[in-house]
């Protein structure tokens, strides 16, 4: 998520400008890490942030519900759910009198900025607020509620929108503030739910949150593997939809499918918009099926629990930005919602934003339900078809013909990563519905050269989706290194295999290296070769996100969370924390960044003795600046190949000596740990996606060869392709996938290194500090604590 090229320098601001913050609607988590994220980057700015406590509410109410925040206000907010300064409804705001109660505080206070966390509604209602700002002063000084330089100083009320919505319904940003952790609550919800079905031999129809957004449902139904789907957007299409409905399941059930999981959006409807209700699902299942069906109503357990990795850094650095836009603002700029659109954060206008979001729901009250497929972000119908792909069965519409058909094997390479299970899966059955055969190659090359390849079936990945690690086995073994290339060669000619999906890490990129080089030897080898990214330390050059990475941030934040509140119980105590990555600090920044750590350590930038004595001098200013029966627990992140001299025990041993008995010292080495157990949603959907882009990547790259040889009535050559471009990584750019060749990547990659020469994420390095502290303390104040 890199922050906009726009953004401001970090200079304090000789003027202080009076900030508030408020959370409205519905909660939300990551609505805490926002609001951290304005105060802490707020106050680094020279600004005085006012929290506003119970929404607009608070606005209204005024006296202590409008109150200045410090430092150590958000103290502990990234890893708590919901919204810690509350959110209400607030029926006077939307009088005409309850503004103006609420324009009286505000100028009262001295604030003219508010940065509003919230739906559309709240969005909506803070720009009404903001277009009435000057008649509504008007109207206080004339009836000698607030003076003359107050109106005069405060005549210009400045608004930034947040989109805090766990529905993700807003146009004008791909990903809103608490989607991805409900998302979280739901597949742990639908995962447990699996188990005891499959015990039963159930069905389930489970309904979740989403009115006129069908994000939750679809994205759910991808990462836990769900027989089919209900959303608003892309309602059944066919008249005697249940029919349909009772064919997939049945289908399922006579292919071994021991449960059915049918996911259904609260706002779910067919064809003419005649709501979809789970009891009348559970009644068709039962009666025409004769299944055991139960209802289960997921409720406001989506909303609830500590926030994703993902949400912690969304809301983090879209509170960042969101301060920025406060200080660019003009009275000419139309109020900016602050969103993210194809990895990169975005300031756009609100209102323009709010009309698309109405547009919505519009197109579905009018049955164009394709316009309405339009108006969701980018990716949303690709992933809609990858779903329909990976799940329907003998659906014989997406059938190339025979002679388009190919052989594809499927090899896992690298460390274990979650979401390969899932890419896996969707391969097999994507290529299935296509009529090529899917091969499971076992233990990496080393065992295609061994022979120890199977022909996958569909029922046979059945559940993949879920399951962390590696079913097929994974390898680091690189063929051409330490695997021979004439074996490799001579195994994929023996099967007749006519194209490669491979999921792995930088040894995955690195086999593709030789793998090219080796073409012009071996024949076998000129086939379409697709490497899916999949590695926790995100180091693999062509895209922005591996497979495997998410879930171990995840790991990282809930072990973290755990250390945090141990080193908080122990009062003074900071614990060095050593993560993975290679030579990546992929996941020491983005860590980091999710549980607040004090610093971090990685290799991008070393470690010199320098360096430490600074962050011993910080730690010691925090721990003085302390209450001293509340001193808190601190923790700094270290990635494990930043220093051999400075290891986690010795970085440990010079925080606790050179910290003159002020803090005491700890280390915590997460491990494999790191690798997770259940894949997060969000890698199980990248990898269907990505999954599925491989197979049309594969088939493009065969289908002139295997046209030609048809039309000339030739059997099929062993050399299907030799072009540059089909030996490539499937990669997520943004919210694109693209397809860059190995020999494109080759002279942006640090092949030493093992990793790309440019990161996106590097850019959030310095938020890390900044957020934790570093520059709270001038040398002065240092110097003057120090002496106390």
């Amino acid at each position: 998520m890199p922050l906009p090229n726009d953004t401001p320098s970090h200079k304090k601001s000789t003027v202080p400008r009076k900030i508030g913050v408020l959370t409205s609607g519905g909660d939300a988590a990551g609505m805490n890490a926002s609001v951290r994220a304005v105060v802490r980057y707020g106050i680094s700015k020279g600004c005085h942030v006012y929290g506003v406590y119970e929404g607009y509410q608070g606005l209204v109410d005024g006296g202590d519900r409008i109150r200045r925040m410090d430092w150590k206000s958000v103290r502990g907010w990234l890893s708590v759910g919901g919204t810690s300064i509350g959110t209400a409804r607030c029926m006077p705001f939307k009088t005409r009198e309850g503004r103006l109660k609420a324009a009286e505080n505000l100028v009262h206070n001295g604030i003219d900025s508010l940065i509003v966390c919230g739906g559309d509604g709240s969005l909506t209602g803070a720009d009404v607020f903001r277009s009435e700002w000057s008649g509504l002063l008007e109207e206080l000084r004339a009836a000698d509620r607030i003076t003359e330089e107050e109106a005069t100083t405060y005549c210009h009320l400045t608004i930034v929108g947040l989109v805090g919505s766990i529905d993700n319904d807003m146009a004008g940003t791909d990903i809103t503030i608490g989607a991805v952790t409900s998302l979280h609550r739901i597949c742990e919800s639908v995962d447990s739910i699996g188990t005891t079905a499959l015990s039963h031999s159930r069905a389930f129809v489970i309904e979740v949150m989403g009115r006129h957004c069908g994000w939750l449902a679809l994205m759910a139904g991808i990462a836990t593997g769900a027989d089919f789907v209900f959303i608003p957007e892309r309602p059944p299409m066919e008249d005697d939809w249940e029919s349909t409905m009772c064919a997939v399941a049945h289908r399922h059930r006579e292919l071994g499918k021991r449960k059915t999981v049918i996911i259904v959006a609260e706002g779910a409807i067919d064809k003419s918009l005649k709501p979809i209700r789970p009891e009348y699902i559970k009644d068709i299942l039962t009666d025409r099926l004769g299944l055991d069906t139960r209802v289960t109503t997921l409720g406001h357990t989506q909303r609830g629990g500590s926030p994703a990795a993902y949400d912690r850094i969304l809301a983090t650095v879209q509170g960042v930005c969101a301060v920025d836009a406060v200080l660019r603002s003009t009275p000419d700029i139309p109020s900016p919602l602050i969103g993210m659109t194809s990895n990169k954060v975005t300031c756009g206008p609100l209102m323009k934003a709010v009309e698309l979001t109405h547009e919505v729901a519009k197109a579905i009250g009018e049955k164009n339900f394709a316009r309405a497929m339009e108006l969701r972000d980018p990716q949303f119908a690709e992933e809609f078809n990858a779903y329909t792909a990976s799940t329907i069965v003998d659906d014989e519409s997406d059938l190339l013909p025979p002679h388009l058909r190919l052989r594809i094997a499927i090899v896992h390479m690298g460390a274990p990563a979650g979401g390969m299970n899932a890419a896996t899966r969707t391969a097999v059955r994507y290529a299935l519905n296509r009529g090529h055969t899917p091969f499971a190659v076992y233990n990496g090359f080393p065992g295609l050269v061994r022979g120890s390849i199977e022909e996958l079936t569909w029922i046979g990945v059945d559940g993949w989706t879920s399951r962390g690690g590696s079913e097929l086995g994974t390898n680091r073994a690189v063929p051409g290194e330490e695997v021979d290339m004439g074996m490799v060669a001579y195994q994929l000619q023996k099967f007749n295999i006519q194209a490669i999906m491979i999921v792995g890490g930088f040894e995955a990129f690195s086999a593709l290296i030789e793998l090219d080089k080796a073409r012009a030897k071996y024949p076998s080898l000129c086939i379409p070769i697709g490497l899916i990214p999949a590695t926790v330390s995100n180091n693999v050059p062509g895209t922005d996100f591996s497979l495997g990475s998410d879930t171990s941030l995840n790991s990282i934040i809930d072990a973290c969370d755990s250390i945090i509140q141990s080193a908080r119980s122990s009062r003074r105590r900071v614990f060095v924390v050593e993560v993975q990555g290679g030579k990546s600090g992929y996941l020491a920044v983005e860590g980091g960044l999710a549980t607040g750590a004090n610093t971090v350590y990685i290799p991008e930038e070393g470690i010199k003795l320098e360096r430490l004595q600074s962050d011993v001098r910080h730690l010691m200013a925090l721990y003085l600046d302390d209450a001293a029966d509340k001193a808190e627990g601190r923790i700094i992140l270290r990635n494990e190949k930043v220093s051999k001299t400075y290891t986690t025990d010795v970085i440990s041993s010079i925080l606790k000596d050179e910290g003159r008995g002020l803090f005491d010292s700890r280390t915590a080495v997460l491990g494999h740990i790191q690798q997770g157990n259940t894949p997060s949603p969000m890698d199980r959907i990248h990898a269907t996606r990505l999954a599925m882009r491989c197979i049309d990547f594969v088939e493009q790259h065969t289908h002139e060869a295997l046209e030609k040889a048809h039309v000339l009535g030739e059997s099929v050559p062993i050399e299907l392709t030799s072009a540059p471009e089909s030996i490539a990584v499937v990669g997520l750019t943004g919210a694109e996938v693209h397809f860059p060749s190995v020999r494109e990547l080759l002279p942006t990659t640090d092949v030493i290194n093992r990793k790309p020469v440019k990161a996106w994420w590097f850019e959030h390095r310095g938020l890390v500090d900044l957020l934790s502290g570093r520059g709270l303390f001038t040398p002065e104040a240092q110097a003057s604590l120090e002496e106390k």
